[in-house]
């Protein structure tokens, strides 16, 4: 039987099922209005605006469920689709556990990749396929890309394939096929993108196979060519459900419009605040523009959140209402008021992960006034990974199960692991597993044969894989590039040797010369994934760590240490993640460390985006917010390590944007950072100033530890300077009255001076308290 008098006769099959009068549906049961119009509003065009933690996975299952206890559809008549399989498998657990039995053929419920591979299967040959094609993983496309790119007489070095890869992928997510590629993007890869794209599809035909972005491309395609394919589909798929719409991008966008073309049964569940996937073609604009899509179109709005508090939900709202790209909607709740979103401010980044540990402990113990927290109710959410290595550093020193959800733990990346290897070769240049990883990464031109060769030269000679490498070199084995490179690498492996306890050069220099020398920082630097500017940050982060320790060998002897403090599965631990990871997740208590201008909000989002980028950057804070349930904590810090170099930080512009009456302040204004955004001071708020002031209330040991270093010597340090004696009586290089100026604060006037600190208004920041390095005499400033 042909695929489409399967349709038919499933079409056939469906008529008594629909005419099925309704019975009494329980699952209808503690639905709340809105929430049960969505699932009851069956025809036509309708658009499920759900909030966050306001139940609209339940809502949308039970639709699927009224459609089919209502005989309005047959299971392979609904098309449900989602982006995750985990979701997929949710989806259909909680219809079968609605229905109070297992769901049977439910083809159409599952991923957009899993249903258009079904869909490709049988319609490959309108595409020049055969339905046995094989689908490719990112390595094989790669391998592809850089057979194509060589045969081009293309630098691989300068363009690498990951660059063209993550073009052509862009282009997929757009439904762009090579000849429909814009002039506007003719630039592309040196101008030979659209070139080698459609080298590359024309390979992929060859080889009978196809990548990920081909699946949605080619039913794209096949849709707008091939009217007769779409009809039956249309007729086929009568009930289009869309969960996340918010994260579409235009090929699946294109997709779903084609398929619900002609009856409009199409309902899509989303919230156009949580649209923070813009940076891998995601388009809130889908969401946003779907009235316009289809008009007429019943818009429901799920506002009852189940999940947080008072406070919690109003911080969001009071954020994201900066937005001007949005639908609009208020979320609220019948909960408890609960404890304010709490805002504290701390001198660095390693004051933050220390007293985020601290607290952690006290909230196990309940001595905040409040219920004990278990560590699986508590989440750390990061901006930028970099961010987790003073958390998991602090966290594995004090003993502190962590875990981190949505990728590997700091010291198990792989440009970390690669970094190390370098340092662990240099300190030890017997360390041949080290070598092994390293010998050919960045890539020195030494394949399998080279590399065999060094191993059996070792072997021969009862040496190192370093030093079989250096004979393999002098007695001509290795030739040609790889043979140079070679070389190359092993007189700098001696060279840097020799530096290791050398005077003139301490480690943390020797680590950003190894990296450096040997070209694995341009390595990622040349690489225009999107991966790569997340990999240098976090080289930089391993080289600040550095600073904690006398030499090299200490910091990989603690490495090795920690690594290997792994605690039990079972065991209660904390979860630390990117805000991304945390999409869908929740958490009684969270914590939003590094609310900073230029990390929280990236600057380099708003930089490659503007307005459309910091828009994006406040649907992130919303979604950070909206993950707790009853406790909130934003942080920021007044300094960060930035290249290797102190910087006094401004927290970020989203802190001005919290609703004071819903915060709660715990940094005395003008300290480690206080009196930014809802923080500062204001006449009508002495009496906050007057609690926080009066910080030893506080019930925290850390603040406490805080407050007293505080009053002993003006503010902590960097660290750098910690176990320096600071001397209050020293005779500043300012004077009272003098005007300075601040690269982040502007021009200002000192007004007070206590050791290295100088306390200046500023024309446009107010009183802050800075290091004095971090100023200059406005006379000094050129123009």
């Amino acid at each position: 039987m042909s695929s489409f008098d399967e349709m038919e006769a499933f079409e056939r099959a469906s008529l008594s099922s629909r005419a099925m009068a309704a019975r009494p549906a329980p699952y209808l049961d503690g639905l709340n209005p809105a929430q049960r119009e969505a699932v009851e509003r069956l025809e036509g065009p309708v658009l499920m605006l759900a909030g966050a933690g306001t139940g609209k996975t339940r809502a949308l299952t039970a639709r699927i469920v009224h459609l089919l206890a209502t005989g309005s559809a047959r299971p392979n008549e609904i098309l449900a689709v989602t982006f995750t399989n985990k979701a997929a498998r949710e989806m259909k657990n909680r219809v079968a556990k609605m229905l109070g039995h297992d769901v049977e053929g439910m083809p159409w419920l599952g991923t957009f990749h899993a249903i258009c591979v079904k869909l490709l299967r049988r319609h490959a040959e309108l595409v020049g396929l055969k339905s046995n094609f094989t689908i490719l993983d990112t390595d094989d496309q790669l391998r592809l890309l850089k057979q194509l790119i060589s045969a081009a007489n293309i630098d691989d070095k300068r363009w690498p394939a990951r660059q063209l890869a993550s073009i052509i992928d862009s282009w997929k997510n757009r439904a762009w096929t090579p000849d429909k590629v814009p002039a506007a993007e003719a630039g592309a890869y040196n101008h030979r993108g659209t070139e080698l794209y459609d080298q590359y599809q024309t390979r992929l035909k060859e080889l009978n196979a196809v990548d990920f972005g081909d699946l949605l491309l080619h039913m794209v395609t096949i849709f707008q060519s091939h009217v007769d394919v779409l009809e039956q589909y249309q007729r086929w798929f009568r009930y289009i459900l869309v969960d996340e719409y918010q994260d579409t991008n235009v090929a699946q966008y294109l997709w779903l419009r084609l398929l619900a073309g002609a009856h409009k049964n199409i309902c899509c569940v989303g919230d156009d605040d949580q649209s923070i996937y813009g940076w891998r073609g995601a388009e809130v604009g889908n969401i946003l523009r779907f009235e316009k899509d289809f008009p007429g179109a019943h818009v429901v709005r799920l506002e009852q959140n189940y999940r947080s508090t008072p406070h919690i939900l109003a911080a969001a709202s009071g954020v994201i209402r900066g937005n001007q790209g949005r639908l609009g909607k208020e979320l609220w709740t019948e909960a408890d008021e609960g404890e304010k979103v709490r805002l504290i401010g701390h001198w660095d980044g390693e004051e933050e992960a220390r007293w985020i540990g601290e607290e952690i402990e006290s909230m196990q113990r309940g001595t905040r006034g409040m219920r004990s927290f278990g560590l699986n109710e508590i989440a750390i959410l990061v901006r930028a990974s970099h961010q987790m290595r003073a958390f998991e550093d602090r966290f594995l020193t004090i003993g502190l199960p962590y875990r981190v959800i949505g990728g590997p733990r700091f010291y198990e990346r792989m440009e970390i692991r690669d970094a190390m290897a370098y340092f662990r070769v240099v300190v030890s240049p017997e360390d041949d597993l080290a070598f092994e990883r390293i010998v050919n990464t960045p890539k020195r031109g030494l394949g399998d044969k080279a590399q065999q060769t060094i191993q059996v030269t070792a072997r021969q000679n009862g040496v190192s894989l370093v030093e079989g490498a250096r004979l393999a070199v002098e007695a001509g084995e290795i030739k040609g590039k790889g043979g140079a490179e070679l070389r190359r690498l092993v007189d700098d492996l001696d060279r840097w040797g020799r530096m290791v306890g050398s005077p003139e050069v301490n480690h943390v220099e020797l680590a950003e010369i190894i990296l450096d020398e040997s070209g694995y920082t341009a390595m990622w630097q040349n690489d225009k994934t999107p991966e790569a500017p997340g990999r240098l940050e976090n080289l930089k982060e391993l080289v600040k760590a550095l600073e904690g320790f006398e030499n090299l060998q200490g910091f990989l002897e603690h490495v090795s240490l920690i690594m290997d403090n792994e605690q039990a599965e079972s065991e209660e631990k904390v979860s630390v993640m990117t805000l991304h990871a945390a999409k869908g997740l929740e958490f009684p208590a969270v914590f939003l460390p590094g609310w900073e201008d230029g990390l929280f909000p990236s600057q380099r989002s708003m930089d490659e985006s503007g307005v459309k980028g910091l828009e994006e950057e406040r649907r992130l804070a919303y979604v950070g917010i909206t993950r707790a349930e009853e406790l909130s904590t934003i942080s920021f810090a007044g300094n960060r390590r930035v290249f290797g170099q102190w910087q006094s930080a401004l927290p970020s512009r989203f802190i001005d944007e919290l609703p004071e009456e819903h915060v709660e302040v715990l940094t005395p204004p003008g300290l480690y950072g206080g009196g930014y955004g809802a923080a500062a001071p204001t006449p009508a708020r002495s009496g906050l100033e007057e609690r926080v002031a009066q910080a030893d209330g506080y019930n925290s040991p850390g603040w406490k530890r805080l407050q007293a270093r505080s009053g002993q010597r003006g503010l902590s340090q960097p660290s750098e300077s910690r176990n320096t004696v600071i001397d209050l009586d020293a005779v500043s290089a300012f004077t009272e009255g003098e005007r300075v100026f601040h690269q982040k604060f502007g021009y200002g006037a000192v007004i007070g001076i206590e050791g290295d600190k100088l306390e200046i208004h500023f024309e446009k920041a107010g009183i802050k308290k800075v290091v004095a390095r971090f100023v200059s005499a406005s006379d000094d400033i050129p123009f």
